[in-house]
């Protein structure tokens, strides 16, 4: 990394290198919009992605860097190495000025899932940041549309990571690098002679990310014989569009009210897609109502039952049943412990 002195220099190289036009469109919209007291949080790994993008903020946008912070969190898994991360943090934010907000992961343990990891993450920043830059890049695209398409994911999983994504309690979460392939970025920080630093579990093969990023992504690519990453980030724009009209089809319809009863009447004739939709709605709305987790066998019978405006009672756990009378469905509490599917 350059002396305390040189690296603002290196990131207005970096910035020349990687104009404002290169970011993402509707990233950049959104900041031209937002107000100026706003303070702008990175999550900040000290990897290559993240280390661009705090240098790039820093650099594109001079008059926010008093209100610039960088969240790092210590996952705690690879020892030495994650306190080097740590360390090699500070020395960046020190070198720029900017606030750094540290978390660690007290619940780590060995041979954690990368989801478990995951999800300590993103309840730190929950706490800390309200407006949260993500380093995000083409490749990371292509990776999540291949892990998502063997899942069996729709539109909605599909069209992820999105640029600009409202999350639940009125926070925000951007990704101005999705217009950006990974070597690209690796290749401005060379040339403006950051470094940066590296996972060496990212070299594995233990996590399904990894295995796709160094097997399935290069010999797709090669077999494509076009800009597969290319390809596939723009796949992710129109998904992205078709969810958003979808989720505008089903605001106009409204089937949903506000007591958690899904209208029946209001989906009558409407495509199987729109429905769905309103049922997984519908089971977001039932939460902290003591429902268990619907199987996917479970939730394909009721969408049917949905469909048909069927009178049933489905069981979603011991504790109670989804139930379709007179054109509404609506959750009832069972009278006492059951599992077994009415």
């Amino acid at each position: 990394m350059p002396v305390k002195a040189a690296l603002p220099a290196a990131a207005s190289q970096l910035a020349r290198a990687l104009p404002r036009a290169r970011l993402h469109p509707r990233v950049l919209q959104w900041a031209e919009k937002t107000s100026p007291r706003a303070i702008w949080c990175v999550a900040f790994s000290g990897g290559a992605d993240s280390l661009a993008l705090l240098l790039l903020l820093w650099a594109h946008w001079p008059e926010r860097r008093g209100r610039l912070r960088a969240l790092h969190f210590n996952h705690r898994l690879r020892g030495v190495a994650s306190r080097a991360d740590a360390a090699f943090c500070r020395r960046v934010c020190a070198s720029l000025g900017v606030e750094l907000i540290e978390g660690a992961w007290k619940e780590a343990r060995k041979n954690a899932s990368e989801a478990e990891a995951r999800s300590a993450r993103l309840k730190f920043f929950e706490r800390h940041s309200r407006l949260l830059w993500l380093g995000h890049q083409q490749d990371d695209i292509a990776e999540t549309m291949l892990m998502r398409l063997a899942r069996g994911s729709g539109s909605s999983g599909l069209g992820a990571p999105r640029p600009v994504q409202r999350m639940q309690g009125g926070r925000t979460h951007l990704r101005p690098l999705l217009t950006l392939k990974k070597k690209e970025l690796i290749a401005a920080l060379r040339a403006a002679g950051i470094a940066w630093r590296e996972d060496a579990s990212n070299q594995g093969d233990d996590f399904f990310r990894n295995r796709l990023r160094h097997s399935v992504l290069p010999a797709w690519a090669q077999a494509a014989g076009r800009d597969a990453l290319a390809g596939a980030a723009l796949a992710r724009e129109l998904l992205e569009e078709d969810d958003d009209a979808l989720e505008h089809w089903l605001e106009t319809i409204a089937p949903l009210g506000s007591d958690g009863v899904l209208d029946l009447r209001k989906l009558t004739g409407m495509p199987r897609g729109l429905i769905r939709r309103a049922l997984h709605r519908w089971l977001a709305a039932q939460k902290g109502k003591h429902i268990g987790e619907l199987s996917r066998q479970g939730f394909e019978r009721l969408l049917e039952a949905v469909i048909e405006a069927r009178a049933t009672r489905q069981s979603l756990g011991a504790r109670a049943f989804a139930v379709i009378q007179r054109g509404q469905l609506r959750v009832e509490r069972a009278a006492r412990s059951l599992e077994i599917t009415a």
